[in-house]
């Protein structure tokens, strides 16, 4: 018996340490979480940008930090990091009109003005209906559509009048339709965060080379702030494509993903 208090008192013990170390994190990040946005408010940008790059860091992650820490440095005039920044917290918060709207302004001040290949109005639905909504929220959607069918095949199977029947059946069909639906979508977004494809170009002027190599041929060049899709890499270099479809290679210390 005395044994049993004993580990009793331990686990006790354990879970208030691991409480009380929990609770002194939080309270350490919020701490420096009103710090850097007491020095955004003063207009001290740089410190805020240095305080909010140390929260993420420490591996605390938030679409608010993302954008908070954008606005820094649109603030400074470093409009490829601010764009890079935006871009991370779209990735966490797709829906946030704040976002949109601070990242369609950085935009404005991009030199290069890229037309995007036409894409087929549906396609192009499609796509939007997937960047809606964050991978973990297509996640929980699956898992609603799944609990939904189960109750819709338990209406088939189990109730006896043929009208809560078929609002049964065609409720699991319907159902089922949107639970690949989300499944889908999930899996798109959470490959997309396990593999970044993205990136924005970091130097002032970064020359698309035809092929990996310092000696070849300019194509053509970007500038900072150009989002472009990476297919490619090859030692210090990656393959990346734009917009309006062309293609060459660029320096990988040029770009930084959208990871």
């Amino acid at each position: 018996m005395n044994g049993m208090k004993r580990i009793i008192v331990v686990i006790v013990s354990f879970v208030a340490l691991c409480s009380t170390s929990v609770c002194a994190k939080n309270d350490v990040a919020v701490a420096a979480w009103d710090s850097a946005n007491t020095a955004y408010i003063g207009a001290d940008y740089e410190t805020a940008i240095k305080k909010y790059e140390q929260l993420l860091d420490s591996g605390y992650e938030s679409a608010k930090l993302y954008l908070n820490l954008g606005n820094a440095y649109f603030k400074k005039g470093m409009n490829g990091r601010a764009i890079l920044n935006y871009n991370k917290a779209l990735k966490l918060a797709p829906g946030n009109d704040d976002i949109r709207y601070n990242l369609s302004i950085a935009n404005t001040y991009v030199q290069d003005k890229i037309e995007e290949v036409p894409v087929f109005f549906v396609k192009r639905w499609l796509i939007n209906l997937g960047r809606s909504l964050s991978g973990n929220a297509w996640a929980v959607l699956s898992l609603v559509f799944f609990a939904l069918m189960l109750v819709g095949v338990g209406a088939y199977l189990l109730l006896r009048r043929m009208m809560w029947q078929k609002i049964g059946f065609y409720g699991a069909v319907v159902s089922v339709l949107l639970f690949v639906a989300s499944v889908f979508y999930a899996s798109v977004e959470r490959s997309a965060q396990l593999n970044p494809q993205e990136a924005i170009v970091m130097a002032t002027a970064a020359p698309v080379k035809s092929s990996p190599d310092e000696g070849s041929k300019d194509i053509f060049v970007l500038h900072e702030g150009t989002k472009v899709h990476v297919e490619g890499k090859l030692g210090d270099w990656r393959e990346i494509r734009i917009a309006d479809g062309n293609k060459g290679w660029v320096e990988t210390a040029s770009i930084e993903m959208i990871d």
